[in-house]
């Protein structure tokens, strides 16, 4: 890490990054950002931009049901239980009960409630209070080991499912009919969104991981004229927004997690005004 620290100084010699913290939460961000970018591209595509909203909310039943059952790691259990409820609303989205805003909302709501109840029992919830909103600064070197993993391996299945996954979105009967399983397909881009979520909660919060995984992706859109240019428009934004935020925050002494969110929200709304001279 001390090479990297190294490499950090030479090529960027603020005063914001002179810090360790720092440097570790600018690599997190570096390391974060393009896997939500990525991801965003395909949950707007499939109509899915509060299915993130769903599975952050689930972070704190996760979190819940390890403290009941004795699991000592809060990410493990959040991980366990994001896979596990990601693949519920991609099953009961299948089957067509419901429309998937709708199933969606229940889950989401569902998760949010009993992840309160448990974790509220002897007022006990002021200790998690810091998932709602993160705290990127947290980051420590094995953190950033883990991001790593995630963004090699994430980027990779992406790639490999990438025209399935946009070839069932556009049109779900052609799919099948070129041997598609459309279904296995979701299944596995809902598992890989949700490890990607519940990866970021602890550094960008319950309350925010929505915003950060489906703004960069539909400002993306709004400047892209092909499915590979909205991918590069989607990381290069999620990326200035995340790195921008950073530093912002540490002028201000605020949120960093609000802060990437603001200015997403910000290259979102300038999209929408330039989105007419570009398409």
């Amino acid at each position: 890490m001390e090479l990297i620290y190294t490499i950090i100084d030479a090529i960027l010699p603020i005063e914001a990054l002179s810090f360790t913290f720092m440097k570790n939460a600018f690599l997190a961000i570096l390391l974060l950002t393009p896997l939500l970018g990525l991801l965003g591209t395909m949950a707007v595509n499939q109509q899915m931009a509060f299915f993130s909203d769903a599975l952050g909310h689930s972070a704190l039943t996760g979190i819940g049901l390890g403290i009941v059952l004795g699991v000592s790691s809060d990410l493990l259990a959040m991980l366990v239980f994001g896979v596990i409820w990601a693949l519920l609303i991609s099953r009961i989205k299948q089957t067509g009960a419901a429309s998937t805003d709708t199933v969606i909302s229940v889950f989401s709501s569902t998760s949010i409630a009993a992840g309160l109840l448990i974790l509220s029992r002897g007022g006990g919830f002021a200790k998690y209070s810091t998932l709602l909103v993160g705290d990127v600064l947290a980051v420590t070197p094995n953190d950033l080991a883990y991001l790593l993993i995630a963004l090699i391996a994430g980027t990779a299945l992406w790639a490999a499912m990438y025209n399935h996954l946009l070839l069932g979105s556009v049109n779900a009967s052609l799919a099948r009919t070129r041997s598609v399983h459309t279904r296995a397909v979701e299944c596995l881009f809902v598992v890989l969104v949700a490890v990607a979520v519940m990866l970021a909660i602890k550094w960008v919060g319950v309350m925010l991981i929505n915003a950060l995984l489906i703004l960069p992706a539909v400002a993306g859109r709004n400047l892209a004229r092909s499915s590979r240019s909205h991918a590069a428009w989607s990381i290069g934004i999620a990326m200035f927004s995340g790195i921008a935020g950073l530093l912002s925050a540490y002028a201000w002494d605020t949120s960093a997690g609000a802060a990437i969110v603001l200015y997403a929200a910000a290259c979102y709304f300038v999209s929408l005004s330039l989105r007419r001279f570009i398409k």
